[in-house]
């Protein structure tokens, strides 16, 4: 019995044993959920959404050292093992019941039981019974075992580190949300300028304001400069064309003050002369000060090479520092401040790790590579103290249209009407009023660009007409830009292949948007980024086939710009129809062309039918008023004379020169046999004898002396080689020509512009003359006349061109006798009516009949010419 009664008394210590370890397990899980909780509680704070778009691009946990406090929490709940529902329900079983069941026990036990009655004495041996029973189930179960394992495993210590985030026995992931990626660690190094980085670029703003104002100074102390300069040249005498009053100026050049200039230096002091009174000083200091202001406010700024005064100089410093910083900042969409600010402001010193959770759209990767794009911004105007301190003469000698073009919009370039072309006042005022975004567009417009932007965008589809050189690519991407920002993403550029390249590095170098060149070995693969992520995709005429092929379905276009829209010109052509057929697709089209007219006004109505059939177009009608009344919705021209005020001089040579004997003979031959082709080119026939040929290695030469470049023009292949043959082989490049292909043609234009003074460029007129920018050579040759004023006028603006600093000089190497006058007889007219008609912003109409020479008309005419000059018999009386 007494043994009996010792077993059930240890059955019944052991249950109130486990009973303490269940309670404390309890008790210890619960602290462990609370501590998670508010763990959990803390992070969630320290997360930050970032976003682009609109839309929650990333999550990030920021993370400080004191962090790991935190994370061990949620590691203790994690490491917390399950405890199975039996077990559980045991436990919930031993503090409860069994809780009970030991008290009533021990109630009744030791000398307790004497006293108790029977009652309590039944319930003590139930409630003992009870305690025995679920003692055997336990030991049964294994249940101590689990218990104790459980006990331990909730007192287990867990110390995660900051770094050891992202470990399975953390999860962070339960906390945050499942946003389908996984996190990744990043070191708080990695954004250390981040902060700093958005702050200065905050501060943009005011420093941009700054820069500009300063500019602004600078260019008005440059014309100060220059008004002293030109007003210590001009003589007293000029005072009198100040002022109504009679000036008595004896006084002043007896007194050795021959200069207004002067007047104005001695103005305090002007009385004290011998001669002068109060009111005479007076009355001269009025008049000095009257012709002062008169002058400077209509002197330009001018910025000249040859003549680099410290005002000057300090004038490009300013505007180099202004640019720069414009240029640092970027574009808000590329460097986006406001999405990255609050995660900047985050990140402090105590800050040493981020958690990135990435959504499907937006890797880690492109977090970062915003945070860098904001870090270089900042970076960019840190640095431009130092970038815009150096000599800036070189950078405008390499990019002066950039300089010309913040002039420009500084309002030291005033444009006139003659921006809006010969637009009716209705159009000009639509213009006027159309947005013109250029968030997504680096290069600074001049204002008649940005008039020539506005004015398609206004009008959807139109004909932009300017002359070589005014810089019709920039305005075509400030339209695809403008459209970018409104959300029209893909854009689409067709142009010859010879300038395939030039567009992909106008569109890379001068705007934010992507490019994508569709043509050659690699355009499949172009084709699939340019309908994947947008952009403007570059293409050819004849690639249009092979994309009309392979890309079914077009992307929804914002914009088609055709460059060199002459040679759509014939709508019965395939490659026209292939273009007709995606600009009657697109709400908005752009067609960019030097020489709207070139044979006849038919042609030209074509362009202007491709894009507004609902015009009306009266190619009969000689009036040129009416021609531009009909197509002004349509069409606008400006000349570079009109719009560019800072263009080089240029100096049009005609060198007539007689044929050799030999070149005489050859011609002759020629003229007999009808051979059009080789009478043109029979006076560069032999490049010992011809006089053209020595005429050319002169004026080579004397480029060289004088530190210019040369580029020579020919319509044929075999005039090109002997040039090629005849100069020196140093500094020849060449020869450019159709047969080139278009990439090896631009690293051919810039290993000539990159070569030394008397370089020399040797180039088919019809190769050369379209499409390439060539501002580095200031001499142009041409070898013999052709068959169309604007093949000529294309080539020499390829070279007389915005950002052309020297003058520009034009040798016409002319045969005294033969072909060549010949051909400038008969095209004289053709010459005078495309001034008259195109230049002044018409749509080219002109009478059909001046202007319908064809080139076999053309060369029966001269070749029946000459045969009558040189072998009819003439019999004298």
């Amino acid at each position: 019995m007494a043994r009996r009664e010792r077993q059930n008394g240890t059955a019944v210590e052991q249950v109130a044993d486990w009973i303490t370890l269940a309670r404390e397990l309890r008790s210890e899980r619960a602290e462990i959920e609370r501590q998670a909780d508010d763990a959990s509680v803390a992070l969630r704070r320290s997360l930050v959404d970032v976003r682009r778009g609109g839309t929650r691009a990333w999550r990030v946990l920021v993370l400080r050292g004191s962090d790991s406090r935190h994370l061990s929490a949620l590691a203790r709940k994690t490491r917390l093992s399950p405890i199975p529902g039996q077990v559980d329900m045991m436990l919930t079983y031993l503090v409860t019941e069994c809780d009970r069941a030991v008290g009533g026990v021990r109630a009744a036990s030791g000398i307790r039981r004497f006293f108790s009655g029977s009652k309590k004495r039944r319930a003590a041996l139930e409630s003992e019974t009870l305690v025995i029973d679920f003692a055997a189930r336990a030991e049964a179960q294994r249940l101590p075992e689990q218990l104790r394992t459980l006990v331990e495993n909730a007192r287990g210590a867990n110390v995660v580190a900051v770094t050891d985030v992202l470990g399975s026995q953390v999860g962070l992931r339960h906390i945050v949300g499942d946003l389908g990626q996984p996190p990744e660690l990043v070191e708080a190094s990695r954004l250390a300028e981040l902060r700093s980085s958005v702050h200065a670029i905050g501060n943009a703003a005011a420093i941009g304001q700054r820069l500009r104002a300063a500019a602004v100074e600078a260019g008005n102390e440059t014309r100060r400069a220059d008004t002293r300069r030109m007003l210590a040249e001009m003589p007293v005498d000029r005072l009198r064309q100040a002022t109504s009053d009679k000036l008595r100026i004896g006084p002043l050049t007896e007194n050795g003050v021959m200069t207004a200039m002067q007047v104005i230096d001695h103005g305090p002091w002007l009385e004290q002369l011998p001669g002068l009174g109060v009111t005479t000083a007076t009355r001269i200091r009025g008049a000095a000060q009257t012709l002062w202001q008169t002058t400077f406010d209509e002197m330009p700024t001018r910025i000249d090479v040859t003549n680099r005064t410290s005002e000057t100089t300090e004038l490009l410093r300013r505007l180099r520092a202004w640019d720069i910083h414009r240029k640092a900042i970027g574009d808000r969409n590329n460097v986006p401040v406001g999405d990255l600010y609050a995660l900047a402001n985050t990140i402090d010193r105590q800050v040493n790790h981020l958690v990135v959770f990435p959504t499907a759209d937006y890797p880690t990767t492109g977090l970062l590579a915003a945070a860098d794009s904001v870090v270089r911004s900042a970076r960019g105007l840190l640095g431009i103290a130092e970038e815009a301190g150096s000599d800036p003469w070189e950078d405008f000698i390499a990019r002066p249209a950039d300089y010309f073009a913040l002039l420009d919009e500084l309002g030291f370039i005033t444009d006139d009407e003659k921006v809006h072309g010969d637009l009716p006042e209705e159009i000009v005022e639509a213009v006027r009023a159309t947005e013109l975004v250029t968030k997504y567009l680096s290069a600074s417009l001049r204002g008649y660009q940005a008039f020539g932007a506005r004015f398609a965008l206004a009008q959807r589809k139109v004909i932009i007409g300017d002359e070589m050189g005014l810089g019709k690519t920039v305005e075509a991407l400030a339209v695809l830009a403008h459209l970018r920002a409104k959300g029209q993403n893909n854009a689409l550029v067709i142009c010859p292949a010879a300038v395939v390249p030039n567009w992909v590095r106008e569109v890379n170098a001068k705007s934010h948007l992507s490019s994508h060149r569709i043509h050659g070995p690699e355009r499949a693969a172009a084709a699939r980024n340019w309908l994947r992520k947008g952009g403007v995709a570059v293409t050819t005429f004849e690639t249009l086939k092979w994309l009309e092929g392979t890309v079914v379905d077009l992307p929804d276009l914002g914009c088609v710009v055709v460059d060199e829209a002459h040679l759509v010109k014939n709508p019965a052509a395939q490659r026209s129809r292939r273009t007709i057929a995606i600009l009657e697709s697109c709400q908005r089209a752009i067609l960019l062309t030097g020489t709207p007219l070139e044979n006849k006004l038919d042609e030209f109505r074509s362009l202007v039918g491709y894009l507004r059939p609902d015009l009306v177009v009266n190619v009969s009608e000689l009036a040129p008023r009416l021609f531009r009344r009909q197509v002004a919705p349509a069409y606008l021209r400006r000349n570079q004379e009109d719009v560019l005020i800072e263009l080089p001089e240029l100096v049009e040579v005609e060198e007539l020169l007689p044929l050799s004997d030999q070149d005489a003979a050859a011609y002759r031959k020629a003229v007999r046999q009808g051979n059009f082709s080789a009478m043109r080119h029979a006076a560069m026939g032999s490049p010992t004898t011809s006089r053209k040929m020595q005429r050319l290695l002169e004026i080579v030469v004397e480029a060289e002396d004088n530190g210019r470049r040369v580029i020579v023009f020919s319509h044929f292949r075999n005039v090109l080689d002997a040039v090629t043959q005849a100069l020196p082989p140093r500094n020849v490049f060449g020869p450019l020509t159709g047969s080139v292909p278009a990439g090896k043609r631009q690293e051919m234009v810039d290993s000539f512009s990159a070569a030394s003074k008397g370089a020399v460029l040797v180039a088919q007129i019809v190769a050369g003359g379209v499409g390439l920018n060539i501002q580095a050579a200031s001499v142009v040759v041409i070898c013999e006349p052709q068959l169309k004023p604007t093949t000529e006028w294309q080539a020499i603006a390829r070279a007389r061109r915005m950002g052309q600093l020297e003058s520009v000089q034009v040798h016409r190497l002319l045969s005294e006798e033969g072909v060549d006058q010949r051909i400038t007889e008969i095209l004289a007219r053709k010459r005078a009516l495309f001034e008259e008609f195109a230049r002044v912003s018409e749509t080219a109409a002109s009478a059909p009949e001046a202007v319908d020479v064809t080139e076999a008309e053309l060369a029966r005419q001269v070749v029946a010419a000459e045969r009558e000059r040189l072998f009819s018999t003439v019999t004298a009386d």
